[in-house]
């Protein structure tokens, strides 16, 4: 398979959130399915330093089968100190997780953590509170629509109430990672959707809109899928997310 990673956009200067991509080995896997209409889209926010994270881990596997939902991972670095290096973190996940603590309210930020539809939050490796937040959590409505065309992606949004930001983010739907240290030392974890970086598109203000990006061949071949997130508030201050799409690259 043909693998394209996304280098920058063209319709707003391109705003990468450590953009460096992270060590790991892409996994064996079937491909990734395409998600359209998103009854919800889950951040999974977890370490390779965090002995609870591995079993919110799987569950996020089993969530991002599902036709109807896009479960994306979110590796942060706060972990770090512990004495493993997470290979998959980016600091803009941790500045993420906080910014999304600060909007609720509540102050809440560990490992696993689940946010849903950018509101509502549970226990990563919870089942049944993860099972109830995806029922009650409003789901996004706003349509967006990626394609890949003459070397570009060419993304498309529908009309709707609020505004935001349109992002794109990279994914790796497997990479498996051997620990060395740490709490999970000597254990070997497949990740699933991993983010692998942030580049915004531009902004949506309610009407019809369309972005593209081009596309080339990465270095980390370990891409092979695109999520695009239309979010209210900003990246500093992340409110819901008001559509989403997920789409496997050809």
């Amino acid at each position: 398979m043909a693998l394209v990673g996304l280098i920058a956009a063209t319709t707003a200067p391109a705003r990468a959130q450590d953009a460096a991509a992270a060590t790991a080995t892409p996994a064996a896997a079937a491909p990734i399915h395409a998600v359209t209409k998103p009854r919800a889209v889950v951040e999974l926010f977890t370490s390779q330093g965090c002995s609870a994270c591995p079993p919110a881990d799987k569950l996020l596997a089993e969530i991002a089968d599902r036709p109807d939902v896009i479960a994306l991972t979110l590796a942060v670095d706060y972990w770090d100190y512990l004495g493993w290096k997470d290979t998959l973190a980016k600091h803009g996940h941790t500045s993420r997780q906080k910014a999304y603590a600060k909007l609720r309210g509540d102050s809440k930020m560990f490992t696993p953590q689940a946010v849903v539809n950018g509101t509502a939050m549970a226990v990563g490796n919870d089942r049944s509170a993860l099972e109830q937040t995806l029922a009650t959590s409003r789901a996004p409505d706003v349509p967006v629509t990626l394609s890949v065309r003459d070397g570009k992606l060419h993304v498309a949004v529908g009309p709707g109430s609020g505004a935001g930001e349109v992002w794109l983010c990279p994914v790796a739907s497997k990479a498996k990672v051997d620990i060395g240290r740490g709490e999970n030392e000597g254990t070997e974890i497949t990740y699933h959707n991993v983010v692998r970086g942030w580049v915004k598109l531009g902004d949506w203000t309610g009407a019809p809109a369309s972005f593209e990006a081009p596309l080339r061949r990465p270095n980390d071949v370990d891409i092979d899928a695109l999520a695009v997130l239309v979010q209210s508030g900003s990246s500093a201050a992340p409110g819901p997310i008001l559509g989403a799409a997920l789409q496997p690259i050809p």
